[in-house]
């Protein structure tokens, strides 16, 4: 009923920059908050940005004046531009949107399939 794809990722050396989209599609009536998230190899998926509907953010602290969300509510889209990456930064990422349905009142939680970056030289 509803879809995420993200796209964009890749591979990139130190100090290089990608960015991210999510595009969400299906029988969607709004969409709140959507979010970043990244799962390396061995380790729990972590936040990595946040945004309201409104533009609001929040970012973790590692990725803090690196990394920039953004959203187009027109296209039901939102973007992560990554500057300055590290290998750290290598990851699988995730997008997440609480999206209202057609069929569902509520706002409910969907993910996408993933993309991976990966940093290194």
């Amino acid at each position: 009923q509803v879809q995420l794809v993200e796209s964009g990722g890749g591979s990139v050396q130190p100090g290089g920059s990608l960015r991210l989209s999510c595009a969400a599609s299906g029988s969607i009536v709004n969409i709140g908050a959507m979010g970043w998230y990244r799962q390396a190899p061995g380790k729990q998926r972590e936040l990595v940005a946040t945004i309201t509907r409104g533009g609001n953010t929040l970012y973790a602290d590692s990725v803090k004046g690196r990394f920039t969300i953004s959203r187009d509510n027109t296209k039901n889209t939102m973007y992560l531009q990554m500057d300055s990456l590290n290998p750290e930064d290598t990851a699988v990422y995730y997008c997440n949107a609480a999206v209202q349905t057609r069929r569902l009142a509520t706002f409910t939680g969907f993910w996408g399939q993933g993309t991976q970056v990966t940093v290194s030289e």
